[in-house]
C-alpha cells in the first residue's frame, strides 16, 4: 500500500486500495462514449519479438474502452513493418502502425524539414511527435495516452490508471504523469539510476546554486519525472512542442508548465513495481546510453533557467557540479539504507561511478550550452505547423493509410 503524502505543488493520485481494474474500465467506457481515447506506443523494430511487447498486446486486447492504438515504429525495414502490422492486428481497437522509415512518412517529414531548414533528429521524440500528428490529423480522439513498448511488468490496469485522471468529467486535469517504484523483484534491486542519482540531486543542486524557483519546485514534485507514461487532453497535444533529443520527458514537463497552471497537472501511481529494458551507462561514449541522456536532460534544465532570466556562466556550472555531487552522495547513503532494509542487492561502487559520470556530463552540458545558447531541440507544435503548412496533418494521415494498404 502506498502512502497518501501530497508531494509538492501538483496533485498526487495514489494507489491506496488496489481498486479493481474492471471498475476503472467501466467508468472509462462510459466517459469514452463522449471523449474517445487513443493510446500511442513508440516502438523499435527490435522490440517486435520481445516477450514484453507480446504481453502488452495481450493485455490491451481486453481494454475495450480504448478506441484506437497508434504505434510509432522506428528503425524498421519493409519486412519488419509487415511484422509489426501482424503483431498488432489481434487488437480489437482500430490500430495503425506508423512506419517512420517508410517512403510515405519520409515524404511528409521531409516537407517539414524543408520548412524548418534542418532535419529533425530521429529518435523517440520525433516518433512521439509523428504519432501525435497522426492522432490530431484524424481528429477523432479527445484524450491521448502514451507508454513504451518494453514494459516487462505490464498489465492493463497501468493504462486505466493513467487515463483516469484526465478522462474523469469532474476532474480538471489536462495532463497526468505516471509514477511507480523503479525496483525489480528478480534480482531484488533499485533501478532508475538517472532519476535517482541524477535528476533529483541535480534539481536540488540547481536550487542551491541559482536559488529556489517555481520551476524547480514543480519538477521536484514529480515522484518519477523520467516516467515514459503520460496522458493529456487533445488540446494540450495540439500546442505541445516535443523535444527531439533524449531530454524528452523533462522537456515535455517543462512545456506543460509553460502552458498550464499546476492545478491542471497531476501525477498518478500506476504500479507497485515497474521494470523495463535498461540502458547502458556508456561511460566512454558521450553520444550514447545514459551518458547522452544525462547531457540532454541537463541542457533542458539550462534552457529553461536561461529563459527565466538566470545568468549561466562557466563558474556557475563548476559550482553546480560540486553541489550536485554533494547532493547525490548524500542520497547514496539513503538508498543504501533503503536497499538493506528491503533485502536488496546494492552496489555502492557502481552507484558512485554513475554519480561521477553524471556530474561530468552535467558540467560538459553546461559548456556546450554556453557555446550554443540558442540551440533548441524542440519540434514546433502541430498547431503551429498546421498554420505554417496547411494540410500537413492530412498529408501525414494519408501517408499512414497508404502504407497500411500497400505494404502487407
Amino acid at each position: 500500500m502506498a502512502d497518501f503524502f501530497q508531494n509538492g505543488v501538483i496533485a498526487t493520485l495514489h494507489n491506496l486500495a488496489d481498486r479493481p481494474v474492471a471498475e476503472l474500465e467501466t467508468d472509462l467506457a462510459m466517459w469514452g462514449q463522449e471523449r474517445p481515447m487513443t493510446l500511442i506506443i513508440p516502438c523499435l523494430a527490435s522490440e517486435l519479438g520481445s516477450p514484453a511487447l507480446s504481453h502488452i498486446v495481450e493485455e490491451l486486447s481486453t481494454a475495450h474502452y480504448l478506441k484506437e492504438v497508434v504505434v510509432g515504429l522506428d528503425q524498421a525495414d519493409r519486412q519488419q513493418f509487415v511484422q509489426a502490422q501482424q503483431v498488432f492486428s489481434v487488437l480489437p481497437q482500430r490500430c495503425r502502425v506508423l512506419w517512420n522509415d517508410g517512403p510515405g512518412l519520409q515524404t511528409v517529414t521531409q516537407q517539414v524539414f524543408e520548412h524548418l531548414g534542418a532535419p529533425i533528429e530521429p529518435g523517440k521524440g520525433r516518433n512521439v511527435w509523428g504519432c501525435l500528428g497522426y492522432v490530431l490529423g484524424r481528429g477523432q480522439a479527445q484524450i491521448i495516452a502514451l507508454h513504451d513498448a518494453d514494459i516487462a511488468t505490464y498489465d492493463r490496469s497501468l493504462l486505466a490508471r493513467l487515463l483516469y485522471p484526465v478522462a474523469h468529467p469532474s476532474f480538471d486535469y489536462a495532463f497526468a504523469k505516471g509514477f511507480y517504484a523503479r525496483a525489480s523483484a528478480d534480482p531484488k534491486q533499485l533501478n532508475g539510476r538517472v532519476s535517482r542519482l541524477y535528476v533529483t540531486p541535480l534539481v536540488r543542486a540547481l536550487a542551491a546554486t541559482f536559488g529556489r524557483r517555481d520551476y524547480l519546485d514543480y519538477l521536484e514534485s514529480f515522484r518519477y519525472p523520467l516516467a515514459g507514461e503520460w496522458a493529456l487532453e487533445v488540446s494540450v497535444a495540439r500546442s505541445l512542442r516535443v523535444p527531439a533529443d533524449w531530454g524528452l520527458e523533462i522537456g515535455v514537463l517543462s512545456e506543460i508548465a509553460r502552458s498550464y497552471p499546476v492545478n491542471r497537472i497531476c501525477q498518478v501511481e500506476l504500479a507497485d513495481l515497474y521494470d523495463h529494458k535498461h540502458q547502458d551507462l556508456s561511460s566512454e561514449n558521450p553520444t550514447a546510453g545514459l551518458h547522452r541522456m544525462s547531457s540532454d536532460i541537463a541542457k533542458a534544465f539550462f534552457r529553461k533557467l536561461a529563459i527565466s532570466g538566470v545568468v549561466l556562466t562557466t563558474e556557475s556550472f563548476r559550482t553546480l557540479k560540486a553541489a550536485y555531487t554533494r547532493e547525490a552522495y548524500e542520497l547514496i547513503e539513503h538508498y543504501a539504507s533503503d536497499a538493506a532494509f528491503n533485502g536488496f542487492v546494492y552496489d555502492r561502487r557502481q552507484e558512485e561511478a554513475s554519480v561521477d559520470l553524471f556530474g561530468q556530463a552535467a558540467l560538459q552540458a553546461g559548456q556546450d550550452f554556453l557555446e550554443s545558447p540558442l540551440e533548441s531541440p524542440f519540434i514546433p507544435s502541430w498547431g503551429r505547423l498546421e498554420a505554417d503548412l496547411p494540410g500537413v496533418g492530412a498529408a501525414l494521415v494519408a501517408a499512414v493509410e497508404h502504407d497500411q494498404q500497400n505494404f502487407r
